[in-house]
């Protein structure tokens, strides 16, 4: 894959308030990378940046090899934006407000319509074509946002929270729509304050905080960056005949585990974060006639790794 978005050292001031301060980071063509921080870190004016409607201060940011100040118009043309509020409009049938938005990138006659139809389809909303959104749900409107945002097929799609205040249905139809995009072709930034979602969805992801990235990689690589160990619970049932002291220390021999405790109806099993020889610590319980009835890992999860990184809770 090669770098279909490049922010270099971006700065953008507000008077004496410094918003972004000299952020850089990439996205690759056709992933889905998440951007997210806590609220005032930035992650607003960065995404308003992206989407060509703030200027910047200094630094440069390219997008499919363009400069986004100098070829304004032709990265326009390949952008869809799926903004946090929900920007329809409510006296307006479902159909015509994709048509609406559609028409903005040069679509018409029987090709605007195709594409309108096309990405009410793809949202599953088309027998509520006719529907105006003041009759929708919040989810269908959600879903109605998306639509507009993609209907003229753009290469980048920059989606600000488009999961808030939905049911759980919506939320898996917009996150499996959003997976189908990326296997389409599209390039996705996505911003959520959900991290099971960008956990999901994600292959790459950024935390900022202060207008500066914190940190950046996948899911794994992030948590990596704050532990080392992950902590397998597993429940069992000991047999009366059961060696301790033999299996801790059959067990304790794998390179990747560096602890074992036994406890009254567990067993406790620390390894290093990239275990690979945990079928072969589950061979080890079957020799000892020890049950698995339930396995938890604790290793942590994105919502850890924020809250080391930034000090704050996602909100």
């Amino acid at each position: 894959m090669k770098n279909f978005v490049t922010v270099r050292n971006l700065v953008k001031h507000y008077g004496d308030v410094c918003a972004v301060d000299t952020l850089s980071f990439t996205v690759m063509e056709g992933e889905i990378f998440g951007l997210i921080g806590p609220n005032g870190a930035g992650k607003s004016t960065t995404i308003n940046i992206l989407s060509t409607l703030d200027a910047y201060t200094s630094g440069s940011v390219e997008i499919a090899g363009m400069n986004i100040e100098s070829h304004a118009r032709e990265v326009k043309a390949i952008l869809g934006i799926v903004p946090q509020e929900i920007a329809v409009y409510p006296h307006l049938s479902a159909l015509e407000n994709v048509k609406f938005f559609a028409s903005l990138y040069g679509l018409k006659g029987a090709a605007l319509r195709k594409a309108a139809e096309e990405a009410l389809a793809f949202v599953g909303l088309s027998e509520k074509a006719k529907m105006k959104p003041k009759q929708m749900s919040g989810g269908m409107k959600r879903r109605l946002n998306i639509a507009c945002g993609i209907a003229h097929n753009p290469k980048l799609i920059i989606m600000d929270e488009p999961t808030v205040g939905v049911d759980a249905q919506s939320r898996d139809h917009i996150l499996h729509s959003i997976q189908v995009l990326r296997e389409r072709g599209a390039t996705v930034i996505y911003t959520s304050h959900y991290m099971n979602e960008v956990e999901q969805i994600c292959d790459r992801i950024a935390i900022i905080d202060h207008g500066q990235l914190v940190a950046e990689g996948t899911c794994e690589e992030l948590v990596a960056m704050i532990t080392d160990f992950n902590t397998f619970t597993m429940k069992t049932r000991f047999p009366a005949d059961f060696d301790k002291d033999a299996f801790m220390k059959e067990v304790s021999a794998f390179p990747s585990v560096h602890s074992v405790s036994v406890q009254e109806d567990c067993v406790k099993i620390e390894t290093s974060i990239t275990c690979a020889d945990f079928s072969d610590i589950l061979d080890k319980l079957r020799k000892f006639h020890l049950p698995v009835i339930s396995v938890v890992s604790e290793i942590p999860n994105l919502d850890s790794v924020f809250l080391t990184l930034t000090g704050h809770e996602i909100q």
